[in-house]
């Protein structure tokens, strides 16, 4: 808890008031407004204090707030699932970097005004700034190393405050803020300026980059493969892709210039084929396990993503299957226990429609097979996750007599993770799994059939991933984000 000097003064930036707007765009423009003078303010005292003694004043200033008030029960389309509360009431949100969030705001706001027919309140907020959220989108910013600075940081500054750094608001039910309002977004600003930060140090790659269509692979093969379809859709001018980011922020617009990765990579390589809009493709290679999944997970949803998908590798559990074969999810068994406290087990995760639908077709695609012939080389059926990867070492009676119970037809350590998480933060979710052992049937990776395996089956799945995306992509927003995700009282911002 930030707790302020009694003896010290508290200097604020001078921002413009309250004020009621009935345009979108305008509104946006006041945040951006709102935020750019307090972070500047913050900003400028950081860096007048740094060298010096402790200041004579306390610093604060305060994120930018959305509010709305209605009085009547809006008639909406009852087909939306997002774009209108639930209630008449009061609700409000805090607001960072409103400059990243500019369409989705604009977007949201937009739908507001058309669904309620009242102004959106735009104003300064009462939660604090944390001066390190402040200083870390500055550039020019020279942070001093740990105690160097002749005073304590938060007898000055406001920094981050944990214990409101949470995610009860998608986790609960009736959950208002401290003076009474509802919520208006799934997320505090606090909350995601939090993400942003940690997004920033496990990818290497700034939020600005991401992209609205999220893949997830645990294997770097995947890495290697998107890097040369992304050098080919570059080098081709009607692609509609402008450019690919890997860690470091290195961004090339074409197809044969070199990229120069940092000499440290990051815990979960991210890598990102760009388009106007953010409709491009993001790549996050998360690695092995659900602790993994579940941090990449938790952070990109405070970008409000339009789906993700898990594209990796699994064992198959049935004797039919081959190496190289699909699984397309259609339900998950979780045994991963990462999320136990946030989404109970008992908690069932669909499948979505939309989702199912251009994965299979993208499949049929690329395979060029359809119908029947399908069930060639992909199943539709349950998908194991566990946390322990060498689950096979243990007494194998009670996991395998689960498994079969469950009629699980893949395992891995990954997918009902991201899928959990995609349904618990309201971000449409799949899962195509590609077999690469059949540890149940005495077929394990041996250093040359996963070789041959790789070469032959990486760059197919890869490629479905894509067309996947790319016929989400087309889908009307309003369609993709399903009603399945919402409960009976939800946000109106996705």
């Amino acid at each position: 808890m930030n707790v302020s000097d009694p003896n010290l003064p508290v200097v604020t930036p001078d921002c413009p008031g309250p004020e009621i707007f009935h345009d979108a765009n305008k509104a946006a423009d006041r945040l951006i407004e709102l935020y750019q003078i307090s972070t500047r303010f913050l900003c400028d005292r950081f860096t007048e204090s740094v060298g010096g003694s402790k200041p004579a004043s306390r610093y604060r200033a305060f994120y930018p707030e959305i509010r709305i008030t209605t009085t009547s029960f809006a008639q909406v389309d009852s087909r939306l699932s997002f774009g209108h509360v639930a209630a008449p009431g009061v609700y409000s949100t805090t607001v960072t970097r409103p400059d990243l969030f500019r369409h989705y705001l604009t977007q949201q706001i937009g739908l507001i005004l058309d669904n309620h027919k009242v102004g959106v309140e735009i104003g300064a907020s009462l939660t604090p700034i944390p001066v390190h959220f402040a200083v870390a989108n500055d550039a020019n910013v020279q942070v001093p190393q740990e105690g160097a600075m002749a005073f304590t940081l938060r007898d000055v500054f406001d920094v981050p405050d944990l214990s409101t750094t949470n995610d009860d608001i998608v986790n609960g039910y009736g959950f208002t803020h401290e003076d009474g309002s509802g919520p208006l977004a799934p997320f505090t600003a606090q909350r995601v300026d939090y993400s942003l930060a940690r997004l920033a140090h496990y990818t290497a790659t700034a939020a600005e980059h991401f992209q609205n269509h999220v893949l997830f692979t645990n294997y770097q093969f995947y890495v290697e493969e998107f890097e040369a379809y992304a050098r080919q859709m570059l080098s081709d001018p009607n692609s509609g892709y402008t450019s690919f980011v890997g860690p470091g922020n290195d961004e090339i617009t074409d197809g044969v210039t070199a990229m120069s990765p940092p000499a440290k990579m990051p815990q979960m390589p991210t890598y990102h084929l760009k388009r106007a809009g953010q409709a491009g493709i993001t790549l996050v290679n998360i690695g092995v396990g659900p602790s993994n999944a579940k941090t990449a997970t938790d952070h990109i949803a405070v970008l409000r993503p339009h789906a993700w998908l898990m594209v990796g590798h699994c064992a198959g559990l049935r004797n039919s299957q081959s190496l190289g074969d699909f699984v397309l999810a259609h339900a998950y068994l979780r045994e991963d226990h990462v999320l136990d406290d946030d989404l109970p087990v008992w908690v069932p995760i669909p499948a979505l429609a939309e989702i199912q639908i251009a994965l299979e077709t993208a499949v049929e695609q690329v395979t060029e097979l359809e119908g029947f012939d399908l069930k060639r080389l992909m199943r539709t059926g349950t998908v194991a996750t566990i946390d322990n990867r060498n689950w096979e070492l243990r007494d194998q009676s009670g996991p395998v007599q689960r498994l079969s119970q469950s009629r699980a037809i893949a395992l891995d350590m990954e997918s009902a993770t991201i899928a959990a998480n995609g349904f618990r933060f309201r971000v449409p979710y799949g899962t195509l799994l590609c077999v690469s052992d059949k540890p149940l049937h005495g077929e394990l990776k041996l250093p040359g059939m996963a070789s041959d395996f790789y070469k032959t089956q990486v760059a197919r799945h890869l490629m479905i991933g894509i067309r996947a995306m790319e016929h989400l992509r087309e889908m009307p927003l309003e369609r993709l984000h399903s009603r399945k995700l919402r409960s009976f009282e939800e946000t109106a911002f996705l």
